[in-house]
């Protein structure tokens, strides 16, 4: 397994991350954290550890810079600003897809709570490189008018216990579906016993083998 400390040219900043990429691996997962995250995010190198052992290469970076993180800290002005933080993630793709060991891989988003509208609107914005999206507990209404420009097959993972969410997330997947021109929707997973960040035994396992079937499915 090959871990590298990368920094990621996103929109005139520079941005670190850490790629990850197994041997003969054909796909990349890149990940959008929540409000207030970082790539050090426990629960998402969770997840990128397991989508490693299943063969696939994975990208977490952080969306703001350092400085933008200590004010964001203070204020919490950066992390709801959902243009910002998906301009960051498709500055992120386009990087990915001029580096010579990413370019050729089939590219996957990955986006927790507000995360997951920046996913679904970068993907919206690179629909020839995003083939697929998976949100977890993600916020996609705050993705706006771009839910309904997402080709990617959409995956959105709530808690049974957030029924907030899961309400979000219904209503933004009838949007989709009902705008679409192909009438196709988000594929929605509830898993049962789930709080908003799957602190409950065995819950973020459930997401984490949800996650790999569905990229698996669309980026072998």
């Amino acid at each position: 397994m090959n871990r590298q400390d990368v920094l990621v040219e996103a929109a005139g900043e520079r941005l670190e991350g850490f790629l990850t990429l197994p041997a003969d691996t054909g796909s990349l997962v890149i990940f959008a954290h929540g409000s207030g995250s970082s790539r050090f995010s426990p629960r998402n190198t969770m997840v990128a550890e397991q989508l490693n052992g299943a063969g696939m290469g994975t990208l977490l970076f952080d969306l703001l810079t350092f400085d933008e993180n200590r004010v964001d800290e203070i204020t919490r002005e950066y992390r709801f600003d959902i243009d910002l933080l998906a301009r960051r993630l498709a500055a992120a793709l386009d990087w990915a897809g001029g580096e010579a060991q990413t370019a050729n891989l089939n590219f996957g988003l990955f986006g927790s709570s507000t995360g997951a509208a920046a996913a679904l609107i970068a993907a919206a914005e690179r629909p020839l490189l995003v083939k697929a999206v998976v949100s977890r507990g993600g916020r996609p209404d705050l993705a706006g008018a771009d839910l309904p420009l997402v080709q990617a097959p959409t995956l959105l993972i709530v808690g049974g216990d957030d029924t907030q969410v899961i309400e979000l997330n219904e209503e933004a997947a009838a949007h989709m579906e009902r705008l679409r021109l192909d009438g196709q929707g988000p594929q929605l997973e509830i898993v049962p016993g789930a709080t908003h960040l799957f602190e409950e035994p065995g819950t973020l396992d459930q997401v984490v083998r949800l996650a790999i079937d569905w990229f698996r499915l669309h980026l072998s």
